[in-house]
């Protein structure tokens, strides 16, 4: 009954509430969950700065800091300002050079500059871009999940995505990923956990398997 719990922080995507997370379970004896939210960037923030500033939302030390997509680049750069027992993405990238081709086009052409996050009203716009084609049978489920409609996160948000500069993988970092995601295509994707069968909103709809495998995850 003294045992310490083990204190797990959770990163939503780009846009996503923390909600996402609503059915990520675990025993409440040994670990207790805590949801991170998006806060508005400052006016030319870099990423790393912003990361900094996320931290100060930690209370707890030695904790497992866990993000989805663009939260798992975001968690991967908290991480250079705080100590953590273990660092997990899901649905993300470890460096740059797992970034999608059309992405790593976007960047050197500036493309992503002209993506219509003005539109941000217009959830099925920014949807499209962030979770991929697929939404266009799944427009309910975004609005549920999808919160963040500022038009200056959102452009921050994509810039930092494209242009990120991590040229190789934290070392001990654990990246969880599914083998039909559109987003980060799992070609592209190298040293994984692969969920099978897993979307890129496989945090939402193969919650299951996140909460038989996170435990044994995080203590070994």
């Amino acid at each position: 009954m003294n045992q310490e719990l083990i204190h797990v922080y959770l990163m939503p995507g780009m846009a996503a509430n923390p909600t996402i997370f609503e059915h990520i379970k675990l025993p409440e004896n040994q670990f207790q969950i805590h949801w991170l939210e998006w806060m508005i960037p400052h006016k030319n923030e870099s990423l790393s700065d912003y990361a900094k500033r996320m931290t100060l939302h930690i209370k707890h030390e030695n904790i497992v800091l866990l993000g989805v997509s663009f939260g798992g680049i975001l968690v991967q750069e908290m991480s250079k300002h705080i100590k953590l027992r273990k660092l997990i993405i899901v649905s993300s990238v470890k460096t740059m050079h797992e970034l999608p081709k059309r992405m790593k086009i976007a960047k050197h052409t500036k493309a992503y500059k002209v993506v219509p996050t003005s539109l941000a009203g217009n959830i099925d716009a920014i949807a499209k871009y962030t979770f991929g084609k697929s939404v266009a049978k799944r427009v309910e489920l975004y609005k549920k999940y999808m919160s963040v409609t500022s038009k200056e996160y959102l452009d921050w948000a994509i810039e930092q995505v494209v242009c990120w500069h991590q040229d190789k993988p934290i070392p001990g970092i654990i990246h969880i990923h599914g083998d039909k995601d559109m987003v980060f295509p799992y070609k592209h994707i190298t040293d994984c956990i692969t969920v099978k069968g897993g979307t890129h909103i496989m945090i939402i709809n193969k919650y299951k398997w996140f909460n038989e495998n996170l435990p044994k995850l995080i203590l070994q």
